[in-house]
C-alpha cells in the first residue's frame, strides 16, 4: 500500500484520505476495508507523504462520542501525526445537535499543532449538514407498513393515493406508530422524522426556514398529514430538508471565523441522491455575508478562492495575479443565493442525482475562457485536471 501511495502521489494526487467512522460501511453492514486499519498503519502511508514532502492527508475520523478520554487520545495520536510527518492533516467538522461545544477540543487541538510546528487545518460548512428527502426520492416513512407498498408505485400513482383521504388516514397511523427496535440510519440516509426539525424547501433556498411542526400547528393538524400535503402542493416534487449536524448557528459562525478553518466541507459528490451541500459557497454569500452582515463580501471571497487553494497547494491558482490561472467568477452580490434543488435522472442507467443551480452569478471564467453565462454552459471546455507539485517531475 505505502508504494501504491507513493505512486500515486508522483503521478500528481492531492494526498492521500482515509476513513475510520461507522458510517462508512459496506450494503451488508460491514466496515469499509480502512477501518480495519491499525493506526500504526495510518503513520506509514501518511509518512510516505512526508518523505516525499508533498500532500495533504484528510482523515474521516473515529468515532469518540463525547467522551472527553477518547477524544483526547485521538486528537493526541492527530497531532503526533502532523509534527513527527511534516504532512499538514485536515478533517471536517461541525457542531453536534446536543452537543454544540462539540467541535472546540478539535479547533484547539489545530492551534496546538501549530504551535508544536505542525500543520492542521479544518474544514466546515456555512449551514447545516442536511439530508434532502422527497416522495421523488426517499422519506422517512419508506419502510414503514403500508407506506412501503404505496413507495413502490410511479409518482402519479402515489399522489392519486395519498389524495384518498382513507389511504391517509393508514398512512398517518403507519407513521405515528413507535419506531422499530434495532434501526439505525448510516452516514446521509434519512432519519426518523422529528417534525422539528424537518424543513420544507418552499419558494427559496435560504433561510428562515419553518419546520413542518410548525406549519401543521399552524393549520391544526396532525405533522404528517401536514407532510403529505405540503408534498402535494407541489406534485410531489417538493424537498424537506432534514438537518443532521451544524443546527446551531452561534457555532457555525464561529468556526467558520477560526483562523485555521477553509469553508469547504461538502458531500454532494458522494451522496449525489441524498445531499446537496456543494452550495454552502452561494449559502455563505447569501446568508452570512449579505442577510446577517457576519463577513465581510472580501472575507468571504477570500475563504472561497485563496483560503483552500493554499491548504491544498494549488499553486498558480486562488488570486488575481499576473502569470497565475485565469480562473475567475463574477456575481451580483445583491442577487446571489441558491435556487431550489431539483432532481434529476442523468446518471448511467437513468440514476438519479440532486442537482442545485443558483442566482446572481453571471459569467464563470477558466484560464481565460467563459464557460458558463448566466448558468447556461458555452460550450468552451478550457478546463485542466488538477495535479499535485510532484506531476511531471522525473523520479529517480
Amino acid at each position: 500500500m505505502k508504494r501504491e501511495v507513493r505512486s500515486a502521489i508522483q503521478a500528481g494526487a492531492a494526498g492521500f484520505t482515509t476513513s475510520r467512522t461507522r458510517n462508512h460501511q459496506t450494503p451488508d453492514g460491514q466496515p469499509v476495508a480502512s477501518r480495519l486499519a491499525t493506526w500504526d498503519e495510518v503513520r506509514q502511508l501518511v509518512g510516505v507523504l512526508g518523505e516525499l514532502n508533498s500532500g495533504v492527508f484528510e482523515i474521516a475520523g473515529e468515532d469518540t462520542g463525547l467522551n472527553p478520554d477518547r477524544i483526547q487520545d485521538y486528537c493526541n495520536r492527530l497531532k503526533a501525526l502532523a509534527v513527527d510527518t511534516g504532512v499538514p492533516v485536515t478533517f471536517g467538522m461541525f457542531s453536534a445537535p446536543k452537543a454544540p461545544d462539540y467541535w472546540r477540543p478539535f479547533f484547539a487541538l489545530a492551534d496546538e499543532t501549530a504551535e508544536a510546528g505542525g500543520r492542521m487545518f479544518i474544514q466546515v460548512h456555512s449551514r447545516p449538514i442536511s439530508v434532502l428527502q422527497s416522495f421523488e426520492s426517499v422519506t422517512s416513512f419508506d419502510k414503514l407498513p403500508v407506506w412501503c407498498d404505496i413507495r413502490k408505485l410511479s409518482l402519479a400513482e402515489q399522489e392519486a393515493a395519498l389524495r384518498n383521504p382513507d389511504m391517509r388516514q393508514k398512512l398517518v397511523q403507519a407513521a405515528n406508530q413507535p419506531p422499530q427496535e434495532g434501526t439505525r440510519a448510516v452516514g446521509a440516509e434519512a432519519r426518523a422524522a422529528n417534525f422539528k426539525w424537518l424543513f420544507p424547501i418552499m419558494d427559496k433556498a435560504v433561510p428562515p426556514y419553518r419546520s413542518v411542526a410548525e406549519i401543521a400547528a399552524e393549520r391544526n393538524q396532525d405533522p404528517v398529514e401536514t407532510y403529505i400535503e405540503l408534498a402535494l402542493e407541489k406534485g410531489l416534487k417538493r424537498f424537506f430538508m432534514q438537518p443532521l449536524t451544524n443546527t446551531h448557528e452561534p457555532s457555525t459562525l464561529e468556526m467558520m471565523q477560526h483562523p485555521r478553518s477553509v469553508i469547504t466541507f461538502s458531500d454532494s459528490g458522494a451522496h449525489v441522491s441524498q445531499i446537496m451541500d456543494s452550495s454552502l459557497q452561494t449559502h455563505l454569500l447569501s446568508h452570512w455575508v449579505r442577510e446577517k452582515e457576519a463577513l465581510t463580501l472580501e472575507e468571504a471571497v477570500r475563504q472561497l478562492s485563496f483560503v483552500p487553494a493554499s491548504h491544498w497547494r494549488l499553486a498558480g491558482r486562488g488570486l488575481l495575479r499576473e502569470g497565475w490561472n485565469a480562473d475567475v467568477v463574477i456575481f451580483d452580490p445583491q442577487t446571489v443565493e441558491p435556487q431550489v434543488p431539483e432532481l434529476t435522472h442523468d446518471l448511467p442507467a437513468g440514476a438519479r442525482r440532486l442537482k442545485q443551480k443558483a442566482n446572481g452569478f453571471l459569467a464563470t471564467i477558466v484560464n481565460g475562457e467563459v464557460v458558463l453565462r448566466n448558468n447556461d454552459h458555452t460550450g468552451a471546455l478550457p478546463g485542466q485536471l488538477l495535479r499535485g507539485p510532484l506531476a511531471g517531475r522525473q523520479q529517480v
